[in-house]
């Protein structure tokens, strides 16, 4: 193995030149600095230099475009938050709408019951002067005829009569203390089940053939 050379002591550079390299160096970075990569990153050009060179241009667009990208990125965090927040507040109002929807839907009481041809049935709702309810009803196998009436001490109406049909529905308003509803008689020659559904202000039903 050969040993290298020792260098003559003459040859290695002395302190004052390693300082005068080191701030030579430290100059041409400084001038690479404010001269080259301040302009062409940052559009910053102290010296003028750089837009001189074409490079303070580049950094200008540079700088423009990720304003840009910055902006965009905070709308699409914003419509993000919107549509989430549409989001969570369609579902909500869709639950609620559909409880509310469901709870109008629901019905007080429901009625079944088969007439044979020839027979009848009376039924009634007690209610107070100004009371309202709901009702809706079909007929299942044939058809009925009916009396919407209403008696209470010496008052007396009839609110609508029906010969032949299969359903109904309305709102009854009560035009006195009494007994409202109806009077079915089953005309047909088959058997006829009607059902009955009813909501609304009234303290009783009553039922009789």
């Amino acid at each position: 193995m050969n040993n290298a050379p020792k260098p003559n002591i003459e040859d290695l550079p002395t302190k004052a030149q390693l300082f005068r390299s080191s701030i030579i160096a430290g100059i041409g970075a400084v001038a690479i600095l404010i001269t080259i990569y301040l302009p062409a990153e940052y559009a910053i050009d102290p010296t003028g230099v750089g837009r001189a060179i074409g490079l303070t241009e580049m950094g200008e667009i540079k700088v423009q475009l990720a304003e840009e990208a910055e902006v965009d990125r905070l709308l699409n965090e914003q419509l993000g938050q919107d549509q989430s927040s549409s989001v969570l507040d369609g579902f909500f109002g869709l639950f609620v709408g559909t409880a509310h929807a469901q709870e109008a839907q629901a019905w007080q009481d429901t009625l079944t019951f088969t007439l044979t041809p020839g027979g009848s049935a009376d039924i009634k709702m007690v209610m107070a002067k100004g009371a309202t309810a709901d009702y809706e009803w079909t007929a299942d196998g044939g058809r009925i005829n009916f009396d919407l009436h209403a008696h209470g001490g010496d008052d007396s109406i009839t609110y609508e009569r029906g010969r032949g049909e299969t359903s109904g529905e309305g709102t009854l308003n009560a035009a006195f203390d009494g007994n409202h509803g109806w009077f079915w008689r089953n005309r047909d020659s088959v058997d006829v089940t009607i059902t009955l559904q009813l909501r609304g202000n009234y303290s009783e039903i009553t039922q009789s053939n």
